[in-house]
């Protein structure tokens, strides 16, 4: 017998359609956008396709099982477990490929002119297959034992198999708040954000020193360098900053219901917590767009070439001005960026 959705619901569900909407096809864009320019082809960018999937991820799949959760429909418990967990999983991915991109960052102005040997691309795709092998681990615990199944079967007093237990599929019903706080935000969320944090201090400071320096008139590529650098490390910071923005809430909600089991928690609060956190898939596409040239130029011309089918005579024309690759381009530095070396 199908099971009615209540009005609360219906606006529910059409919150998350629309935020799904938003979401693959920016995330989709971003995609097209690195592999169609070139000038976007570096490791950087290649975790920012990582997380442009992780997001990808969440509009097309999450999304659609996280009403299903809302709705709540009687399920084997070890189904419902599988329909809670790829959230998990494509969240610790979003924030390894943040930390990626944040040490990636790092070595650009820590070790600008060893940079492309230290950073190749089989390095790079190595470390996003590890962040997904790991993202998967994380993600998949709950499978492996660490559940409420003892405790749902002891508050229902149910003698059936594992196999045969059915039960309303609620998040909170299969996933143990301890493995949620102890385990996911304090071991695999919190401390990769604080890390974070100081590699893009560090990042800004490294930065700022190098475009206080007093610099000879024919050595303007360091500064143009840095200062790309410095942008671009802000955009990704801000990435960085709406991602906690809206995970944060949802994981202190998480702990009050471990610390407090007696506090009451507002619905309409819990609600929004969810909200931002499916809404962060569609924030990033937005920041690359406004704060990242050659995302943007790269988005108009696909808009351009493909949605209007208008010719664009510059499509083959993009460069890499935007990315400051100074460094990366010189096999060799001549006199005037020893100084630079040295420094760092």
């Amino acid at each position: 017998m199908a099971q009615s959705v209540s009005a609360f619901q219906a606006a529910y569900i059409t919150i998350e359609v629309l935020i799904a909407l938003v979401s693959v096809p920016g995330n989709i864009l971003v995609i097209w956008a690195v592999k169609k320019n070139q000038a976007l082809q570096d490791a950087t960018f290649s975790f920012i396709v990582s997380l442009a999937v992780a997001d990808v991820a969440v509009g097309t799949l999450v999304i659609p099982l996280a009403i299903v959760i809302n709705i709540g429909p009687q399920m084997e418990f070890y189904t419902c477990l599988m329909v809670a967990c790829p959230v998990l999983i494509l969240t610790e991915s979003s924030i390894l490929a943040l930390l990626a991109i944040a040490v990636d960052r790092y070595l650009r102005v820590k070790i600008p002119l060893r940079y492309k040997s230290v950073v190749t691309p089989r390095r790079a795709a190595a470390a996003i297959a590890c962040c997904w092998i790991v993202s998967l681990l994380v993600g998949l615990t709950p499978m492996f034992g660490w559940n409420n199944l003892n405790k749902m079967r002891r508050t229902q007093e149910a003698n059936a198999s594992h196999t045969a237990f059915v039960i309303g599929c609620k998040f909170e019903n299969v996933i143990s708040m301890e493995y949620m706080v102890y385990f996911n935000f304090f071991v695999w969320v919190l401390p990769p954000l604080l890390l974070m944090l100081i590699i893009y201090l560090e990042v800004f400071n490294l930065i700022r020193k190098q475009l206080d320096k007093k610099v000879s008139s024919n050595s303007s590529d360091p500064q143009k360098y840095y200062g790309k650098e410095l942008k671009i490390a802000k955009s990704l910071a801000l990435v960085l900053f709406l991602f906690a923005l809206s995970w944060l809430p949802l994981h202190t909600l998480n702990c009050i219901t471990l610390f407090c089991p007696s506090c009451q928690t507002p619905s309409i609060l819990t609600y929004i917590a969810i909200f931002l956190t499916h809404g962060n898939s569609a924030m990033n596409p937005i920041v690359y767009a406004f704060r990242i040239q050659k995302f943007r130029t790269t988005f108009l011309q696909i808009w351009h070439q493909y949605i209007c089918c208008e010719t664009d005579k510059n499509t083959n024309n993009l460069d890499n001005t935007e990315l400051g690759n100074w460094p990366l381009e010189r096999a060799v530095p001549d006199v005037p960026y020893l100084d630079l070396q040295k420094s760092l």
